[in-house]
This record gives C-alpha cells, structure tokens and sequence, in this order.
C-alpha cells in the first residue's frame, strides 16, 4: 500500500521469475529475467549448475538485496513472481484463528513444510485440516468449491486471463503448489531483511525498498496482443518486447515459454511501474491487503501498448 502523498518508488532494476511448485531438485520451468530502467531489452539470468532450484532462486535474491552485490542497486528493484502471494480466505481461514492474516498463513505452512526440501509446499495440501479444501486428483469431489481471491475474479472480469484457483491441484495448468513455495520463500526472503524488502500490498510500498510483487504473465501478454498465445519464437518475442517499450534481444530460433514469458514480464514491470493508480488498483481492499493479496496491474489503469 501506497497513499496518496507518498512518493512513488523509482526502482533501479525490474526482475520477473516464471515459478515452479514441483517436487524435485531442479526445474525446467523456472526462468530468471532481469532489466535495468530504459529501454534496453531485458535478459535471462544464468542459473547456477545450469538449472534454477528454489533454493537458487531464494539465495540469488537474499544475496541482492542483503549484500547490494549490484544486481538490485541503490534504489531497490520491482521482482515479480509467478504464483499467488496467498490463498482464498473463504477457505483457508477456517484453520486459521480468528482475525489471521497473510503472515499468521505463511507461519502455519512454514510450520507443516519445514521439512519439505527446497520450500516446498505439498505437505500443506495434504495436512488433514489445511488440506481439506484442495481436489488433489481423480474426479472432482463434492467438496470442492474451486474458490478464488478477488484478484483472480478481477482478472478474468478485466479480459486480462482466467487465473486457476490455488486449491485446484489437477492438470497441468494448476498453481496451488507454486504458490505455497513462493509464499515460504517470500517468508525467508522477509524475515532475512525486514528494512529492505516490502511484499506488496501486504507491506508500505517506498522509495529504495526492494518490493516484491505477485505477477500473471498472461496479463502482459494480452498487452502485446498475443492472447492465449505461448510465444516461443525469437521474432515474436522481439514483437512483444516492442509493444511493452524495450528493445529487442535478437534471439534466433525457438524459445522456452518460460524464459519467454520471464523475458515478457520483466518488461512489463517495467512498462507498469510508474503509471499513476497501479499501488492502489481498484478493488484492493482491507482483505486483500491483509489477507489474500493482489495481482500487480489488475484494477490499475492500463496504458497503450507502444505498437
């Protein structure tokens, strides 16, 4: 949250992570993009060991905002995530105490996960009180009410995609594991460096604080005219660029949709970070400050794409 009076961040760096909630060591699916203000187009960060754990992801951000190695710079950088910052309320407040919010969630999956290695989240699913409302496979049970945040709702009401709800474990499109990951890494990430790092719109949004944003590539890529399209050409991924305002990367050949739709994000951060109204979207209230969040650009006013 941002009010009116305060000075809106200028961020130095614009970082965007396509996430993973697999079980495993390593994963195809995560892609790491960075960019600086401008116009230059933005990159891919190399993984350690040639793939991205958790773990990995984890420690190259704890080490950029921490150390100011000079990924992040002086004024902090806007990092998006591909997965939901929390879970639907209606649902996952009925194992909670009275009056929890987002961080009192966050603790009581760390609880259960702990030992789960490299943050994962699946022990939460399948806890016998937490685990209640999720459809974990086989046919869709009785139960089960598919609930979503109301920035999930906002989004697919705004034409700018249909989020999965995060207790829908079924199909290849499914988040709900993602999301519990990202939530104990953001946990860590917050608790590593309380004075630099702001996960919005949980914590103040603020000049020279590293904020950390939930992110829907799909929102971006409607932007530049790609619809449900994966892009994972070179060409349309120059294409895309250039309506979100950056330069092109001159990538030949095929392209991963994980590092396309990172690449596609982190300029999008970028597009987005300083339109007036996008800290305070309409639709975020009480609830989704405290509780379930928001989806960055949606219920924000939305400029022309460059064309």
């Amino acid at each position: 949250m941002i009010s009116k009076t305060e000075q809106l961040p200028a961020f130095d760096r614009f970082i965007a992570i396509d996430w993973s909630g697999a079980r495993g060591k390593r994963y195809a699916g995560i892609a790491v993009a960075l960019c600086g203000a401008g116009d230059a187009a933005p990159r891919l960060v190399t993984p350690p060991a040639g793939w991205w754990s958790r773990t990995a992801v984890a420690a190259w951000l704890r080490d950029a905002v921490v150390g100011q190695g000079g990924v992040f710079g002086q004024g902090g950088a806007l990092v998006g995530i591909d997965c939901a910052f929390s879970l639907p309320f209606a649902v996952a407040g009925r194992s909670l105490p009275d009056g929890a919010g987002v961080f009192d969630l966050w603790n009581e999956i760390e609880r259960i996960c702990a030992d789960e290695p490299d943050f994962g989240g699946v022990p939460f699913t399948e806890h016998p009180l937490h685990g209640a409302g999720y459809w974990r496979g086989g046919p869709q049970p009785d139960h089960y009410q598919d609930p979503h945040r109301a920035t999930e709702r906002a989004c697919r009401d705004e034409g700018l995609g249909s989020p999965q709800s995060p207790y829908k474990l079924i199909g290849s499109k499914q988040v709900g594991k993602g999301g519990l990951a990202g939530m104990r890494v953001l946990r860590a990430l917050r608790a590593a460096a309380p004075d630099a790092v702001a996960v919005w719109p949980f914590d103040p949004v603020a000049p020279g604080r590293t904020v950390f944003a939930e992110i829907y590539p799909r929102l971006f890529l409607k932007q530049t005219g790609f619809g449900q399209r994966k892009i994972r050409d070179g060409a349309d991924l120059d294409a895309a660029l250039a309506q979100l305002g950056a330069g092109p990367l001159g990538v030949g050949g095929t392209v991963s949709d994980h590092d396309s739709d990172a690449l596609v994000s982190a300029a999008g951060l970028r597009w987005l970070a300083q339109r007036p109204g996008l800290w305070q979207p309409v639709g975020l209230d009480d609830t989704a400050r405290t509780r379930e969040g928001w989806i960055l650009g949606v219920g924000a006013p939305v400029p022309a794409a460059s064309g």
